[in-house]
């Protein structure tokens, strides 16, 4: 009787202490977490990705690996985190925006954006840069609309369908201007051809082209962003060259698969905006012209909503569409 008695209470704390061990067993993150960049090494994603790698896994206590799945526009990367397990250790860090034209675009895109995908945290803004190889015999939008007109210009698509293509064609559309539309499989890519003068303009973020502008290996004529930025002095914005509320730029933000439980994702939205609003990475971004900007993941998914509708638009006037 006594020793039936012990195995009653030996398996009563058992069945106790299941919870508190399935509890550890489940605690999140208790592995490596990836994330996945949709495009090739050093573009403004990748450059974001690699600066919060580190910080972030001194938050969470655990590995964050970066790693590179480029192809498609970036959906290659994206369709990848689409259908990874819900569970918050594959995570997209990629041009929002950019993702969000995407089922405008794509005619046979194999996953949703809005319904495969979840926003976590926006992380940063940088403005698009209307550059020309220093050749190009034209200091502001007003001459380079005009010299498109009497000369062929090959205009650096970083992807067809990307946001800068969108951006060069809400341009020409409303400039009047005449580019020649040379796509490429990556921001990298176009910008070492304009450097090279195969192509002579070229529309990309600010992050990963604001050093060749530096440098003098590309001549700035204009700037997305609605106002002007100390950063590159004097050079006026698009809007004020004649193109009233004209406005582009990378959105920088980080996206998981649906379904990742709401714990995970507030749980990476709280580290996430600490990690990128540190006076540290905040100072590096802004020297390269990004600016910090968060959002909870409500407000993620209504701008993720606004900018599929917007560019939608654009996209259809444009005609462009690919399989």
């Amino acid at each position: 009787m006594q020793l039936k008695r012990r195995e009653l209470l030996a398996a009563a704390a058992a069945t106790v202490a299941l919870p508190g061990l399935a509890q550890t067993k489940d605690a999140w993150p208790s592995k490596p977490i990836r994330i996945i960049v949709p495009y090739p090494p050093g573009g403004s994603s990748d450059i974001i990705a690699r600066a919060i790698s580190v910080p972030l896994a001194d938050a969470l206590k655990q590995t964050v690996i970066v790693e590179n799945k480029a192809g498609a526009n970036g959906n290659l990367g994206a369709d990848f985190v689409a259908k990874s397990q819900p569970d918050g250790y594959t995570l997209l860090l990629c041009d929002v925006g950019a993702l969000a034209i995407s089922p405008s675009v794509y005619t046979k895109l194999p996953f949703d954006p809005s319904k495969d995908l979840r926003g976590v945290t926006m992380l940063a803004y940088s403005p698009h840069l209307l550059v020309v190889h220093p050749s190009v015999k034209a200091n502001n939008l007003k001459e380079l609309v005009a010299l498109s007109k009497t000369t062929d210009l090959n205009f650096a698509v970083t992807a067809t369908g990307s946001a800068p293509h969108l951006a060069g064609v809400a341009l020409e559309r409303a400039t009047g201007a005449k580019w020649v539309y040379v796509p490429y499989k990556g921001g990298v890519q176009a910008i070492q051809d304009t450097v090279g003068g195969q192509t002579q303009v070229l529309m990309n973020g600010m992050l990963a082209t604001l050093p060749h502008v530096q440098s003098g290996k590309l001549k700035l004529l204009a700037v997305s962003k609605g106002t002007r930025m100390p950063l590159v002095g004097e050079t006026p914005t698009i809007a004020e060259q004649g193109v009233p509320g004209y406005e582009s730029g990378t959105w920088q933000g980080i996206r998981v698969a649906r379904g990742t439980p709401d714990a995970i994702v507030q749980r990476l939205n709280k580290e996430l905006i600490t990690v990128i609003r540190s006076a540290d990475i905040r100072s590096r971004l802004a020297g390269q012209g990004a600016e910090v900007v968060t959002m909870a993941p409500a407000e993620e998914e209504q701008f993720f909503a606004k900018e599929r509708a917007r560019w939608a638009s654009v996209v259809q006037a444009a005609g462009i569409k690919l399989d």
